[in-house]
């Protein structure tokens, strides 16, 4: 098994407005498949859900429900075979997309 980032992508919102958490459907340890809905966010009225990049387990989520956060930051860690193919990125120490 190896790690794999889950990083919130560009909604084609305001940059400058956070992004909020609104709701987790998967827990940590819980199989999800590709696509799968991981977490709802909130921007402004507007919700999106952020679907599983790779089907895997759910091994780390970094972020909490009402935490605000800016793209590119790492939402949760998957766990994803090591024979699958590469299709995502490993995991960063930091998150890129928070104002510093």
């Amino acid at each position: 098994m190896r790690l794999e980032a889950v990083v919130l992508p560009e909604l084609g919102t305001d940059p400058d407005e956070p992004i909020v958490i609104s709701h987790w459907f998967a827990r940590r340890g819980d199989e999800v498949w590709e696509g799968d809905r991981l977490v709802e966010v909130l921007v402004g009225p507007a919700t999106f859900d952020v679907p599983s990049p790779r089907s895997g387990r759910l091994a780390e989520i970094r972020s909490r429900e009402d935490d605000r956060i800016w793209p590119g930051t790492v939402l949760a860690l998957l766990a994803v075979p090591d024979d699958a193919p590469d299709g995502g990125q490993p995991p960063p120490d930091d998150d890129p997309g928070r104002p510093r």
